[in-house]
């Protein structure tokens, strides 16, 4: 028996988001709690999970809002370093007429990229079932060395391993060396998460199915999940591609976490569920799931703290669905 369900490394910063206007015209920003890996530990926390983070912030006030916001969120701080000398990575989300975002990060460095192979928790991992990572702690050397070393103690304490690469192309010195790191990622994983313009980007090829099959091809993943956002997502397992509709919403304000709720919603139905032998059924709820949950995130401002509980996304469900229906 495992402590924790699902134990995440990446980056764990401030989102300065869009709040309106001061009286003299000038943007109001608010900071929210961010970081793609502690998304999704929060959005499994909402959902019954014990999660943990290992990772590095600032000893400033950033840092010490960050851990706090974290632990309120339910996700187990143990492995989270403070350090002294260097800032708590910040960043500018400005928001497109579509709802999407652009980012300006402040990261140059930030304490995050700091963390060393030397801090990782090895009796965390040990004690999780699935390790979750992402591409944000492979963007400079000494984050890299620990996320290469942490995902090495995962598979060698019979973690399952997931991979989203929330790609961010201003954090990375080329896009060459983005797509490097990001293949050293898909060549670890057992379950990816990878969005649609992401995959456009890393393969080369407009259509969806043959940029999965030549990942599947290539890499060999087991499960591959595409997350297409106004187009719902699809599941690629075996010889089967199961899609789900989308769950729009007439008041999305933004998108921020809605990939990472969508991800955590699969761990969370994979926890259980036996990857290696899954049916198109099950699949199907589980996107459905996970797309429901995904839209309720973009009604409200930030992720973190304002993940929806499995009651919000069963209601939400039961307003589209036959009662009964996908209510895992």
């Amino acid at each position: 028996m495992k402590s924790y369900d699902v134990v995440a490394i990446g980056e764990l910063l401030i989102d300065f988001t869009e709040n309106g206007l001061s009286e003299q015209g000038n943007p109001l920003l608010e900071a929210n709690p961010g970081g793609a890996p502690c998304n999704v530990l929060a959005m499994l926390a909402k959902l019954g999970r014990r999660t943990a983070f290992i990772g590095k912030v600032g000893n400033d006030q950033f840092g010490r809002q960050l851990k706090e916001a974290v632990e309120e969120a339910g996700i187990d701080t143990r492995a989270l370093r403070m350090d002294d000398t260097v800032h708590t990575t910040l960043a500018f989300v400005h928001k497109k007429p579509d709802g999407d975002r652009d980012f300006s990060f402040y990261r140059n460095p930030g304490a995050d990229i700091m963390l060393r192979a030397d801090e990782v928790d090895e009796e965390l991992i040990a004690a999780s079932r699935v390790f979750h990572f992402g591409s944000l702690s492979l963007t400079h050397p000494e984050v890299r060395e620990a996320t290469h070393r942490a995902v090495e103690l995962a598979r060698r304490h019979g973690c399952m391993i997931s991979f989203d690469p929330n790609l961010r192309p201003p954090l990375w010195s080329t896009l060459d060396e983005a797509k490097e790191q990001i293949a050293w990622g898909l060549e670890q994983c057992d379950v990816l998460k990878i969005s649609d313009n992401e995959i456009q980007w890393f393969t080369g090829k407009d259509d969806f199915d043959e940029g999965i099959a030549f990942l599947q091809s290539k890499y060999g993943i087991p499960l591959i999940l595409l997350s297409k956002g106004k187009d719902g997502s699809s599941a690629y397992y075996k010889r089967m591609r199961i899609d789900a509709a989308p769950f729009l919403q007439d008041n999305t304000i933004e998108t921020t976490g809605a990939g990472d709720t969508f991800c955590a919603c699969v761990l969370n139905f994979l926890l259980d569920h036996d990857l290696k032998d899954l049916h198109g059924r099950e699949l199907e709820e589980m996107l459905t799931f996970a797309n429901a949950a995904a839209s309720l995130i973009t009604t409200r401002k930030g992720a973190l703290r304002v993940m929806p509980t499995r009651e919000e996304v069963k209601k939400l469900l039961c307003s589209r669905k036959s009662i009964g229906d996908y209510l895992t």
